[in-house]
């Protein structure tokens, strides 16, 4: 056991300050953060862009969409077709068109669009 003490190498430990160590921490967990929050945002814009290419093509829809008003789902809807929108109770959407029977199209916080009769929206 002497032989390998004598030859095992101590290394002195270098201490440092706590308030150091804490501080380089959140750093590295700040900067974590950052990277997905960006990789996150990149899949729902590009969510956002499929959705938009889809409701183009279905609905037919040349123009610039613009937000015309925002309503508030009074009752939960379940959609029958596709080119209806499911909504929720209380949901938030943005009214993009209005149509000329008792619909409007609309977009909701997903990004997805569809047809909402206006007696199911409240509008503000």
């Amino acid at each position: 056991r002497e032989k390998d003490d004598r030859y095992k190498i101590r290394m002195p430990k270098l201490r440092v300050a706590q308030e150091y160590k804490d501080k380089r921490k959140s750093v590295v967990d700040v900067e974590r953060n950052i990277f997905k929050f960006k990789k996150s945002s990149e899949e729902k814009s590009r969510k956002r862009e499929k959705e938009e290419k889809f409701f183009r093509e279905t609905f037919m829809y040349d123009k610039e969409i613009n937000v015309i008003n925002t309503a508030t789902a009074e009752c939960s809807v379940p959609s029958e077709r596709r080119v209806d929108l499911p909504v929720t109770a209380g949901e938030q959407l943005d009214v993009i068109d209005v149509t000329e029977g008792h619909a409007v199209i609309c977009r909701n916080s997903e990004g997805r669009y569809g047809y909402v009769l206006v007696e199911h929206l409240n509008f503000r």
